[in-house]
């Protein structure tokens, strides 16, 4: 795993934790040490603990257990108290040889300490001791069912908001308003999933087989993945809780002690087992921490049960309430597991506005320990699997298998939601906002868009207006074809282009992609930047758009992902470019020495993409998906052959490029996203071949790009790249009174880059005005302010090198909108 912090480093250090916690046994016999007799009913116990046993009638001993302490003591009536050191998690013998004992009464003294010890924190001391006993993950193997039910409900509605015209169609469905909780909420939305869940510790490996899913108005395998156990489990014992993207401290963590309060208030019995109540409640304001309570088993320390809620004035957008309980049980000796989980959010955009509840219950049965699969069973790469029937399951089966019965509220809500898909305003409503999320209408059997496409302007094209569409999903699920036609009023020339993209099979998943293109492009610009004919980009420019080129390009794409997080892509382009303004030609010298204008410049090429992200989820459509990411790091890894005299292709090379993504936590300092990238070219090659580093003239905020650098300012063709931006998550500004309240959160980066250049392939083609090499590194670095308004961040960004070029920008101010937690 790549690290690219020397902090991230050192932290480590103080950090990671090898503690396996395996089982003590220990097994001996006890005799008298004058006799040799063997001594029968003699008690045996750790130390500082209750786990013990006694001797059997032959003097005999065993003890098994996950619990022990440093050193076991043996009593009896009429002998001497002896103890011996234990070796922890291991198999032993010890022999204990009692002397005679006497019995007399000695002065008893009294000595206070000089600091009390606060017997809340001696007993957490114990808890984080016993983690690793009791962390479930201690077991070679576990199995066991999950059942899942996951609720949403519309709330904080006003009597007034089902008068409202637009709510007459509704009007049936606000019979079923709830008005038990402090707000009113109307049922809305219910889905539940049966599942077995399996774990295996060497080598370390989850899966979970969702066997049933019923989801009320869906009909997604994609969103049935994450409806199951494994995506929304949350460890307990774990130090880090990483909810809504904050890193929440746990309360067991290993460095509890300075972050919360802790305060004994009861003990009682709980299903048998003697429990002490610990309080918990933080001790600084507005960090990621809880207020709750939990109690904990005496003997084990284990915890039986947690309730737990987000402390007040914690930096957490939408969140007006959010309550998590767990209980766990015994279900073999020295063997504790999660056996019921409810979770309680309230969600709202702000107090005026209609918010809604999620809630999820969870309750796990049918546990087997210690019995792993066949290794045959572990080699299916998925770690979530939805078997193809899981969405068939009838009424039978759920009242036959669900751990709980649905209430009669739950039952409505199945019945509501196909209520709502026969009427027309529903299906307008789905409609405007698919527009606005996608930037497609659906019109039938066909999609028309982007709509942010239509018209957009730029100095070449002038007024540009561009019309497209491609199929929906009713047309095809496994074949969609797609076009558009563009015309600019200043050049007078038509842009247009097509494609198809068609599954060869979904599980695993294929597909083939065919595009042709004949339009205008900005090279040099990164891959999350706003696309050249969108209006935004054209409003929000800092240097007029007059480097564009045109370009003709044919491609095939085939990709063919191996198992979840693993795939490949292979795909063959011919690309032609050629000149559209006087500001970018395509030049090279003639035998005289004289500059020649081309024509155009062609290649032809060959690449193969393997990526590689472990364990990366997706929510996915029919032909689109959208990754939320890993824990992980995420390489990719591109080849590209550029074959001279093949379908017109005029240059022979290679290049080869190395990208790594990581989003690396340093909780509760923040977290840091991580962006490495290394390539090289071989070959003479011309520079829309070469690595044009990736500028920005745009007044909007590009991750993938040099925010201060100029489209065509640096081009190289070796070159390794860094950019590191680290999100404070408010850690200062929630110590500032007035950016507390208004939840502003600091962020800090850095970008840089060194790189090469062969003094072959500048004249390959003539450099226009202004692109040089990297003669020392290009580096520059920002300040942010995120959670402006809860939608907005601005970066102030400073350049560092090459400052003497008048035409750059030394200072610039970027803007994202982004929509986080």
């Amino acid at each position: 795993m790549i690290r690219f912090s020397l902090v991230f480093l050192v932290l480590s250090v103080f950090t990671i934790t090898n503690v396996v916690a395996q089982k003590t046994i220990v097994r001996g016999t006890v005799k008298d040490a004058e006799t040799g007799e063997s001594l029968p009913f003699v008690n045996l116990v750790f130390k500082d603990s209750k786990i013990g046993t006694s001797t059997d009638i032959n003097g005999s001993f065993y003890l098994e257990t996950y619990y022990p302490s440093d050193s076991l003591i043996c009593s009896f009536v009429g002998y001497k108290r002896q103890i011996k050191a234990v070796k922890k998690d291991v198999s032993q013998t010890i022999e204990f040889n009692l002397g005679a004992g006497s019995v007399s009464l000695g002065e008893i003294e009294v000595v206070g300490t000089k600091k009390d010890i606060n017997p809340a924190e001696a007993l957490l001391d114990r808890v984080i001791n016993n983690k690793f006993i009791n962390n479930r993950e201690k077991l070679d193997a576990f199995q066991y069912e999950v059942y899942n039910k996951i609720e949403f409900d519309v709330n904080n509605i006003h009597e007034e908001f089902g008068e409202n015209k637009l709510m007459q169609p509704f009007e049936f469905i606000f019979e079923n308003i709830d008005t038990t909780e402090n707000k009113p909420f109307l049922p809305f939305f219910i889905t539940e999933t049966m599942s077995d869940f399996y774990f295996k510790k060497n080598p370390k490996y989850h899966k979970e087989i969702i066997k049933a899913a019923k989801v009320s108005g869906l009909e997604n395998e994609s969103i049935s993945q994450f409806l199951g156990d494994m995506y929304q489990n949350v460890n307990i014992y774990d130090n880090y809780l990483y909810i809504f993207q904050q890193g929440f401290v746990s309360p067991i963590s290993n460095f509890g002690k300075f972050t919360y309060n802790y305060y004994i208030v009861d003990s009682a019995f709980i299903d048998n087992y003697w429990c002490y109540k610990l309080d918990f409640s933080p001790k600084r304001k507005a960090e990621p921490t809880f207020i709750g309570h939990m109690w904990i088993s005496d003997t084990t320390y284990a915890v039986k049960r947690i309730e737990a809620g987000i402390s007040e004035g914690t930096n957490i957008n939408f969140i007006n309430e959010f309550k998590v309980i767990q209980e766990f049980s015994e279900v073999e000796k020295e063997v504790w597991m999660l056996t019921k989980d409810q979770l309680i959010v309230d969600f709202q955009l702000s107090a005026k506005t209609l918010g809604f509840y999620g809630r999820k219950t969870a309750t796990y049965r049918d546990f087997d320990i210690n019995k792993p699969k066949q290794a045959s069973f572990y080699e299916i790469a998925d770690d979530i699997i939805v078997e193809d029937s899981a969405g068939l399951r009838g009424d039978e089966y759920w009242n036959r298998n669900r751990h709980q019965e649905l209430t009669a509220s739950e039952n409505i809500i199945y019945h509501m939601v196909d209520s709502l898909k026969e009427i027309p305003r529903f299906n307008t409503y789905i409609d405007i906002i698919t527009l606005l999320v996608s930037g497609y209408y659906v019109a039938g059997p066909v999609e028309i868009g982007p709509y942010f496409t239509f018209y957009s302007f730029n100095p070449i094209e002038g007024n540009r207006f561009r019309f497209g569409g491609r199929t929906s999903n009713s047309f095809s699920k496994m074949i969609m074809p797609e076009a558009y036609l563009a015309y600019g009023t200043r050049d007078r020339k038509f842009k247009y282009g097509g494609g198809v993209k068609f599954f060869i099979t979904k599980k695993p998943r294929q597909m083939v992609k065919l595009y042709y293109r004949n339009d205008l492009e900005q090279l040099g610009q990164g891959i999350n930047a706003w696309r050249t004919d969108n209006i935004v980009a054209s409003v929000f420019r800092r240097n007029p758009a007059v480097q564009l080129n045109g370009f003709e390009e044919y491609k095939v794409q085939f990709e063919r992902e191996w198992f979840q997080g693993f795939s490949n892509e292979i795909s063959f382009t011919r690309r032609n470019l050629w000149s559209v303004s006087d500001s970018l030609k395509f030049l090279t010298l003639a035998s005289d020495g004289n500059p020649v204008e081309l024509p155009g410049v062609a290649f032809s090429e060959i690449s193969l993409l393997t990526r590689f992200a472990y364990k990366e989820k997706f929510v996915a459509g029919e032909f689109e998906r959208v990754s939320l990411g890993t824990k992980y790091p995420t390489l990719q890894l591109k080849y590209s052959l550029g074959i001279k005299d093949f379908l017109g292709g005029e240059y022979n090379y290679h290049r080869l490029v190395l990208n790594v993504r990581d989003k690396i936590w340093f909780a509760p300092l923040g977290f840091s996203n991580v962006i490495f990238e290394a390539g090289k070219i071989w070959g003479n090659a011309p520079f829309p071949v070469l690595e044009l580093h990736n500028g920005n003239e745009t007044l909007a905020y590009d991750p993938t790009a040099f925010n201060l650098m100029n489209f065509y300012e640096f081009v190289s063709d070796e070159y390794t790249s860094l950019a590191v931006t680290h999100h404070f998550n408010g850690l200062f500004f929630n110590r500032i009174p007035l950016f507390r309240k208004l939840k502003f959160r600091e962020l800090a980066s850095f970008k840089g880059v060194v790189g090469n250049l062969d003094p072959a392939n500048r004249n390959v083609l003539l450099f226009p005005s202004g692109l040089g090499t990297l003669s020392r590194p290009y580096a520059e670095a920002g300040f942010g302010v995120e959670n402006i308004a809860k939608v907005l961040r601005i970066d102030a960004w400073w350049r560092l090198t090459y400052l003497d070029n008048p035409d750059i920008a030394k200072f610039g101010i970027r803007a994202l909108l982004q929509v986080r937690f």
